[in-house]
């Protein structure tokens, strides 16, 4: 490890940005070290194989994935995280891995049976990439059950919480659950049989269900008469009902059934409650063996991968989510120990392999344990965050386009309210009489939207509404198809987006009657309007009415809505059409700021640092280990999977990859290139809906923009300063593909960022 780390991060050269952006070297978590409390390094690590990389350029980017999901176990892992939001974590980590399968496994099944096995850019063949993929997994799933019944299980318990087993209950709360059982569960339960009358079912997915093996009674089933007696019953275990049920305590009222919520007490899962009443559900049979699984299907059908072809984007869309309902089986989960017969019956109807099973210990779906963390127990939870109201946004009798003519606004959330800021945006255009028009995409949002009720109030007053809404963002096409609906009964223009692309960007712009003529106004942002995933995640909004930036806003919305072929952009960086060449252009530029400042020529070398969601581009990697070896010094905030390699020798020794998780999701895009100035607030500075991938950069609309304001320039600043300082959820990326727990130096201050983390710093300084 030691060389590894030597070259990765050890012997970091100082960056030429100047105290404000220099990065010092971590300190890995390691025994013995400094007296942290910091949880050995733990995840997929070990179970990927440590020659799977050796030959590569580039990280395999669904290997990457689950590194980076096994750094989201840690979090649940580690003790340091309050107990609920531990538990938060287990289902987090859940359906993250649910839609890994889905997408890549699906992907990779789809590759292999048509032919496609030879190794990608990242040189592992698909046949060795799946059995990797798969090998990982397990062990992840096996380390999330350690986790939850070794230490979080025993926690809560100890808190008033305990999950228990329904084979530990007393006969009473048999009793009781029985009852339970019979009032709330049983009249929502259908049971399906398998026989000559009765086809077998369509298992939807990631439904939890019974494999139920049954016969009559007098009916022999013995291995002579190789079972042919069995019969095969499936059952649905129903969402509509609590997935965990509270037993009864004393002073509880309501009758045998209906409790008051109580924020302690025993639970038992309710698939547990069903198992031990299964003969109310088979009345007169035997009921021979039970095994509980999960069918995990393709979530991307090949038809979902172009649309050029398609007469009716809306009509394509809605055919899709039929067909995806009805996709091909991915892979089968079960409990422990399954029936063979009843495997093996699953099997054959699903149409998969034995390699295609995983048994797993504890729970079957971690994600019911999402009813367990919003037990209301403040005092387990990290405490409660009010976004602040950015100070030039405090005055609600001054209207928000008053505020914008005096100056670009940046926004950050959730440290700064989302509410008051692009919600008002769009809510007080929307009331204004002076506005004569708004435009805004819609990728993601609310069940009920304030932005569509504000566009929908909009258009019926008579104003101009464009709304490109995208049907195909996924796992939300429905919502969005309901959106549009909504939005075109209204009256307003709604468009599905350029055929080909999907749109991605996030932006709105305002146009407005003022004195002397009209103006428009702009808001930028990283993510979505989704009032409620601003309150998880990070991103950033720019509010301005620059000429320049928002003379581009109109042309990008001509070609979202219309026939536009403009590729001259003047300040915007828009993908397909501009952005990708603009960052090679600023990272070439880079790379001769880095010579000339070898050759003493210049006073300041070459600088880039940049922070996103993930990295899989091999045109801009390639760009990167060119700069690196010019001597650019470049530094990487990258939360989720990246396929770049930091830290190799003659490639990529002036790299450095840092991945910061915790409370908040890591969200925001900031791009930063010095520019030859040696002072970082001089340089370059965008913010952008795109992340530094092929599809964002390639397959999707996309939209950055330059952050032209001293003021919000030192923001954006302060946010990398304070991601390159954290030592309490930063993970450090090696040159084999692992991660490097960074943990404070011994004598840190603790009120530091080291100790505090990046996200309670920005809380601190937002309230502040």
């Amino acid at each position: 490890m030691g060389a590894d780390r030597a070259t990765s991060s050890g012997t970091h050269p100082p960056t030429d940005a100047g105290p404000a952006l220099r990065i010092a070297p971590p300190q890995p978590a390691s025994t013995g070290s400094s007296g942290s409390s910091s949880p050995a390094p733990i995840g997929g690590q070990q179970s990927i194989r440590p020659d799977v990389h050796e030959q590569s350029r580039v990280f395999n980017r669904d290997l990457s994935w689950l590194e980076f999901n096994s750094r989201v176990l840690q979090l649940a892992q580690d003790p340091r995280t309050p107990l609920l939001e531990r538990v938060r974590f287990l289902a987090i980590f859940s359906n993250n891995l649910d839609e890994f399968v889905q997408k890549r496994i699906g992907l990779l099944h789809r590759r292999i049976a048509d032919g496609q096995r030879a190794p990608e850019l990242d040189g592992v063949p698909a046949a060795e990439l799946l059995r990797c993929m798969r090998t990982v997994i397990r062990d992840l799933q096996q380390q999330q059950a350690d986790c939850f019944e070794l230490s979080v299980k025993p926690a809560l318990a100890k808190e008033g919480i305990v999950l228990t087993d329904y084979s530990e209950l007393s006969a009473e709360d048999k009793r009781w659950l029985r009852q339970w059982f019979r009032r709330c569960a049983f009249p929502v339960l259908t049971p399906l049989a398998v026989d000559p009358g009765h086809r077998f079912p369509f298992i939807s997915n990631l439904s939890r269900n019974f494999g139920v093996l049954l016969n009559e009674p007098g009916v022999r089933t013995a291995e002579s008469d190789s079972t042919s007696a069995a019969l095969f019953a499936r059952l649905k275990i129903p969402t509509v009902i609590p997935q965990w049920v509270r037993l009864p305590e004393p002073g509880d009222a309501g009758g045998p059934v209906i409790l008051r919520p109580a924020p302690h007490g025993r639970f038992v899962p309710v698939s547990a409650i069903i198992a031990a009443n299964l003969d109310d559900l088979f009345p007169g049979m035997n009921i021979l063996e039970v095994v509980p699984f999960r069918v995990y299907r393709d979530s991307e059908s090949p038809g979902e991968q172009g649309d050029e072809d398609a007469d009716n984007l809306l009509e394509l869309v809605q055919a899709q989510l039929k067909q995806r309902r009805f996709a091909r089986p991915v892979r089968l989960e079960t409990g422990p120990s399954p029936s063979p017969q009843i495997v093996g019956h699953l099997l054959e109807e699903l149409h998969l392999t034995a390699a295609d099973v995983d048994e797993r210990t504890g729970l079957l779906d971690y994600t019911t344990l999402f009813e367990i963390a919003e037990l209301e127990r403040a005092e387990l939870k990290w405490r409660k965050w009010n976004a602040v109201v950015p100070a030039r946004l405090r005055d609600r009798d001054q209207s928000i386009f008053d505020v914008i003519r005096q100056g670009d606004v940046l926004v950050h959330h959730p440290f700064e309210s989302f509410e008051a800021s692009a919600t008002r945006f769009i809510q007080e255009a929307a009331r204004d009489p002076d506005v004569l028009a708004i435009k805004q995409t819609i990728y993601r949002t609310s069940r009920d939207s304030p932005f569509v009720q504000s566009l929908i109030r909009a258009a019926e007053s008579g104003k101009q509404v464009a709304v490109l809404v995208e049907l195909r963002a996924r796992f939300d096409e429905q919502a969005n198809v309901r959106i549009a609906s909504a939005l075109e009964k209204a009256g307003a223009h709604v468009a599905y987006g350029v055929l080909g692309y999907k749109t991605h960007c996030k932006a709105a712009m305002v146009v407005r009657r003022e004195d002397g003529g009209v103006r428009t106004y702009a808001h930028l942002g990283t993510g979505n309007y989704h009032p409620r995933t601003a309150q998880l995640y990070t991103d950033l909004g720019l509010f301005t009415c620059d000429a320049s930036i928002v003379d581009d806003l109109t042309e990008l919305f001509n070609f979202l809505t219309g026939r536009s072929r403009l590729d001259t952009y003047e300040t915007l960086l828009v993908a397909p059409i501009n952005m990708k060449r603009r960052f090679i252009a600023m990272i070439q530029r880079e790379i001769g700021f880095a010579r000339a400042f070898a050759a003493g020529e210049h006073p300041v070398g070459g600088r880039i640092v940049a922070k996103m969601n993930a990295f899989a581009d091999s045109d801009l990697s390639e760009h990167l280990y060119a700069a690196a070896q010019a001597g650019v010094q470049i530094t990487l905030f990258v939360r989720g999977f990246c396929c770049l390699r930091p830290g190799v020798p003659g490639l990529s020794e002036n790299i450095r990859i840092v991945s910061v998780l915790g409370r908040f999701l890591e969200h925001s895009r900031i791009f930063h290139f010095g520019n030859g100035r040696a002072d970082p607030l001089d340089g370059d500075w965008f913010i952008s809906s795109a992340d530094w991938m092929y599809r964002n950069l390639n397959n999707r609309v996309e939209a950055g923009t330059p952050v032209l304001g001293r003021a919000a320039r030192s923001k954006l600043l302060r946010i990398l300063q304070v991601m390159a300082l954290d030592r309490r959820g930063a993970w450090e990326l090696r040159s084999d593909g692992r991660y490097d727990k960074v943990v404070a130096p011994a004598g840190a201050d603790p009120e530091s960022p080291e100790h505090l983390g990046t996200f309670e710093t920005l809380m601190r300084e937002a309230r502040g």
